[in-house]
């Protein structure tokens, strides 16, 4: 139904995983950028809610990963995030 549709997801809380889980079980590509540090997906916690995507993990206080992280969302058809207003301005 999706295929061929990519989907950038910014780790968070709420509904932005789910819908994002949802996506990718529709057929689009998700790839989920988690923060690094205790409960990435690196050290071994992995979410349900992660399941059918692909993920990275990235600092977003790193220059190198945030163009990482830009470079993404440029190639992507949509963003799904939960931040609260603001914090992806920053």
């Amino acid at each position: 139904m999706l295929t061929g549709l990519r989907v950038v997801e910014f780790e968070g809380l709420g509904p932005a995983p789910f819908a994002a889980m949802m996506l990718a079980e529709m057929g689009a590509e998700v790839v989920v950028i988690h923060r690094p540090g205790p409960g990435s997906p690196v050290a071994g916690d992995r979410n349900l809610l992660d399941r059918g995507k692909r993920s990275i993990v990235l600092d977003l206080k790193d220059a190198a990963d945030i163009a990482v992280a830009r470079a993404l969302v440029a190639r992507s058809d949509a963003l799904v995030e939960g931040y609260r207003p603001g914090v992806m301005e920053r």
